[in-house]
């Protein structure tokens, strides 16, 4: 993979999409703190060693080129990151991979989800095109009434009710969007 991809930075208005550092560990810890963070959470954060895993795991999917992590950080604030969203690859050819985000809890409410998940879509789809990437998929649990307002803000349709699964323990939704 390139150094440009493993390094990419993204702009939109006032946030700033990075790569997450060893540094951003309290406001990692800070974000899992919020039940409406760890509920949504394949991989929960519970204590500073699962801190230091999660940015470990985000380093290494960014090496690997199978997963994209941006902290989020809003310079408008002038703090640590707010959020943090993600791309996550398919094998190459498949045509589709998966978003995913979070936002902490004094930053909700501001339009930053839906800002920061365009720039990712639309990094994603420009990057990925000649791997073939044309649809990109956005979960979350069906109680989540917030999720579906970013993903609808965010240009991502409802494509179909999920049955429960292991991530969640009631029924899911499907968004998705497709490259233009």
């Amino acid at each position: 993979m390139s150094d440009q991809l493993r390094s990419a930075r993204l702009r939109s208005g006032s946030l700033v999409l990075r790569p997450w550092l060893p540094g951003d560990l309290p406001a990692l810890l800070d974000a899992y703190r919020d039940p409406a963070i760890t509920a949504g959470s394949r991989a929960p954060v519970a204590d500073e060693a699962a801190a230091e895993r999660w940015l470990r795991d985000q380093e290494e999917g960014r090496e690997s080129g199978l997963r994209h992590s941006f902290a989020v950080v809003d310079t408008a604030l002038g703090t640590g990151p707010v959020g943090n969203v993600v791309l996550v690859c398919p094998a190459r050819g498949s045509g589709r991979a998966e978003v995913g985000y979070w936002t902490a809890a004094p930053a909700r409410g501001r339009g930053i989800a839906p800002q920061a998940l365009e720039a990712l879509t639309d990094w994603a789809f420009t990057v990925f095109a000649a791997d073939g990437l044309v649809t990109l998929e956005l979960l979350h649990r069906a109680d989540n009434e917030a999720s579906c307002r970013v993903a609808e803000k965010a240009g991502y349709g409802f494509a179909e009710l999920l049955p429960a699964h292991l991530r969640w323990p009631g029924e899911g939704h499907r968004h998705e969007r497709r490259a233009a």
